[in-house]
């Protein structure tokens, strides 16, 4: 023992003759002049280096780099805590804290912060901001906001503080905690600064609460807060997202003549819209205002155009644009090869998408259960069942599992081409290996039972979505109701119309216009002038042809009266 601690001394000594980073150094070796490291060598270097250069030393013997036969790593950390010549110190526990941090030990770093507390020692900020984003990282929002609350009042809390929680109640869309952190931060003195703003815009645009997103922006501007490229563009993603993509591009206009530069995401979210609205010639104009400003383009923002144009049946432009991409030095990936090959099916060239998986196969890629999905598509589309059969068993020999999708797209095959059989054999088949039919499959089924006419078997299905918890959607209750009305049962199509306005869901004009005219030729005119109303109200123009066909029905059924007047009269 004598020995031991005679060797610790002379460690000692040779460690505090030299600078603290060259300690460091000596000590990051195995072995210094023969002796092992001890925790008493240990816990002098800790005091002596810096916090990053204390809490790397502490992380090697964590993780087992460093290690000696005279401790173990929770003999040193008992050491280190508990030791009287020890003296516990709040630095010493952060650096513990930290280090269990960066070695992602959530429970070990809560476990030292908890000690620490205990003991009457008060983190710094900086240590409990770390922890805090580190326990928002790895655990449930739940258990995130129990931890926050436990201790927001053991500990100084900075600006940042609150930050890191508002961010994690947004991101969990829980904005109206959010706000409530908003106000305990103007409570204790702060200012919201303008990152705090914009996390709480993302999360109102993700929550689809435009209007307080737009607030909140408007807020900033007032209290002379300048909003930055991610404000703008976090903004301008929410509003295209919630479907106000006329104030997207407003505020997308504001955000240049505020002098604020669009950043890449802000181009590809801009260019994005334009796709999606059919405007690509418009997304091309601003690729090229992009290109003009020096900003780089990655593999989205060709992606984005080639999606475009692909939605515009351009696929062989599309093609050339990847070519272009590849001049440029990136990298096609597997959604530029998904979308260029479902481009090429919807315009019925199958060789040119089939070719198109050989490409990227030879790139050393893997065609994805969506890309065997967009072949069966198109397979599909042409009418070709078999050569859809083939793909399925491709992907199957490669080891993929056709989807819920992948049967889908079958059964809707089978739907459309009047065979229901083989389409109630394909879900079965579905079901029986573990995939539970979605509202996209029970609405392709209801399609072709009504095509059919056999509105009973369509009833039942719609009756067991609901027991499935379910829930039709617009598209299927305009089919259903399309189906009685060529029936003849205005009655069931009325009581599924009613179904639709309690549920907030809204009838299309094809409904309407069918409902009317089988109302009309039942005569019951009150019922069809009340659903005109309905159309007007719901901000639909109903056609010269549903005021004819109401027209006639007047007429007739006054021509009716008059003949029955006729009639008595005679009499």
């Amino acid at each position: 023992m004598a020995e031991k601690a005679q060797k610790t001394l002379l460690l000692l000594a040779n460690l505090i003759k030299v600078p603290p980073l060259k300690a460091f150094s000596l000590l990051n070796s195995s072995n210094l002049h023969g002796f092992q490291h001890t925790h008493e060598s240990f816990s002098i270097l800790l005091h002596l280096l810096q916090l990053p250069h204390a809490q790397s030393l502490l992380l090697q013997v964590i993780s087992g780099r460093i290690h000696s036969q005279s401790f173990t790593p929770s003999s040193l950390l008992q050491y280190l805590t508990q030791s009287e010549t020890s003296k516990p110190k709040s630095r010493l526990y952060e650096v513990i804290i930290n280090t269990h941090i960066q070695s992602q030990s959530l429970d070990s770093a809560v476990s030292y912060f908890t000690e620490m507390i205990e003991k009457g020692l008060v983190p710094g900020s900086n240590c409990f901001n770390n922890l805090l984003t580190f326990v928002a990282g790895s655990s449930s929002f739940d258990e995130f906001w129990a931890f926050f609350n436990d201790n927001k009042s053991r500990v100084v809390l900075d600006v940042y503080s609150f930050g890191i929680a508002i961010k994690a109640c947004c991101e969990s869309g829980e904005t109206e905690k959010s706000f409530h952190l908003l106000a305990a931060l103007r409570e204790n003195g702060f200012s919201p600064n303008v990152v705090i703003y914009t996390t709480l815009i993302d999360g109102c645009c993700k929550k689809g609460e435009i209007e307080k997103a737009k607030a909140l922006f408007s807020e900033m501007e007032r209290i002379g807060l300048v909003a930055n490229e991610r404000t703008y563009t976090v903004l301008i993603h929410g509003l295209f997202k919630n479907g106000v993509t006329k104030q997207g591009f407003e505020m997308y206009e504001k955000m240049k003549e505020d002098g604020v530069l669009p950043n890449l995401y802000t181009y590809n979210c801009v260019m994005n819209q334009l796709c999606k609205d059919g405007r690509t010639k418009d997304a091309f104009k601003v690729f090229d205002e992009m290109r003009e400003r020096g900003v780089s383009c990655n593999v989205v923002t060709y992606n984005t155009l080639i999606g475009g144009l692909c939605r515009e049946m351009n696929a062989s432009e599309a093609c050339r644009l990847m070519v272009q991409m590849e001049s440029d030095g990136i990298n096609p990936n597997l959604i530029t090869y998904n979308t260029l090959i479902d481009g090429f099916c919807n315009v019925g060239k199958l060789g040119k998408a089939l070719s198109l998986c050989r490409d990227l196969k030879s790139r050393g890629m893997s065609m994805s259960v969506v890309t065997y999905n967009i072949l069966v598509s198109g397979f599909c589309k042409k009418g070709d069942t078999s050569g859809a059969a083939k793909i399925v068993k491709e992907m199957e020999e490669r080891g993929i599992k056709p989807s819920k999708v992948t049967y889908t797209i079958l059964i809707d095959t089978f739907a459309r081409s009047d065979n229901m059989e083989r389409a109630i054999q394909l879900r079965t088949s579905m079901e029986n290996l573990g995939l539970v039919p979605d509202v996209h499959t029970y609405s392709v089924l209801i399609h072709g039972f009504c095509i059919k006419g056999q509105m009973n078997e369509a009833s039942r299905l719609f009756r067991s979505m609901v027991e499935k918890k379910l829930e039709p959607n617009e598209v299927i209750y305009n089919t259903m109701i399309l189906g009685y009305c060529k029936e003849g049962s205005s009655y069931r199509a009325l009581r599924l119309l009613r179904e639709m306005d309690d549920k907030e869901l809204a009838p299309n004009v094809a409904s309407f216009s069918y409902l009317i005219e089988v109302l009309c030729k039942e005569n019951k005119m009150k019922e069809a002038e009340d659903l005109v109303e309905k159309m007007i109200d719901s901000g639909m123009d109903p056609s010269a042809s549903i005021c004819n066909v109401i027209s006639r029905a007047k007429n007739g059924s006054l021509v009716a009266q008059a003949n029955d007047k006729s009639s008595s009269n005679v009499t």
